[in-house]
C-alpha cells in the first residue's frame, strides 16, 4: 500500500505544479467541516445520520428547552420587575445546572 500512496502523492504534486487545482470551486475559502473533532471517529457516521435526521444531543435539546422556557416565563411576568428578576435567577440556575452536567460528562469522556 505504501507504493500506491507514494504514487498518489507524486501525481498530486505534479498536478499542483501544473496548476490544475487553482480554479476549483471554493478555492481560498476555509473548508466547511461538519465532523466534530471531539466525537470519536467510530461514532461520527452515526452522529451525522442522527444530525441529518433532525436529532440533536441531549444537551442541545436541553438548551433549546431552556430558551423556550425563558421566552414563555419572561413574557408571562411582563413588566413586573420583581417577578422578572426572580424568574431570571431561577432560569440562570437551571441553565447552570444543565451546563455543569454537560461539562462534567465532557471531562469524564476526556479522561479527566
Amino acid at each position: 500500500m505504501l507504493a500506491l500512496e507514494l504514487l498518489a502523492e507524486q501525481r498530486i504534486a505534479e498536478a499542483l505544479a501544473r496548476g490544475e487545482f487553482d480554479d476549483l470551486p471554493g478555492a481560498g475559502r476555509p473548508l466547511e467541516l461538519d465532523d466534530d473533532p471531539l466525537v470519536p471517529e467510530e461514532l461520527r457516521v452515526a452522529w451525522r445520520i442522527l444530525k441529518n435526521a433532525g436529532f440533536v444531543p441531549p444537551e442541545v435539546e436541553a438548551r433549546r428547552d431552556i430558551a423556550a422556557l425563558e421566552r414563555v416565563v419572561l413574557a408571562q411576568v411582563g413588566g413586573d420587575a420583581d417577578a422578572r428578576a426572580k424568574a431570571v435567577k431561577k432560569l440562570a440556575l437551571l441553565r447552570t445546572h444543565v451546563e455543569r452536567g454537560y461539562f462534567e460528562r465532557i471531562v469524564r469522556r476526556l479522561g479527566g
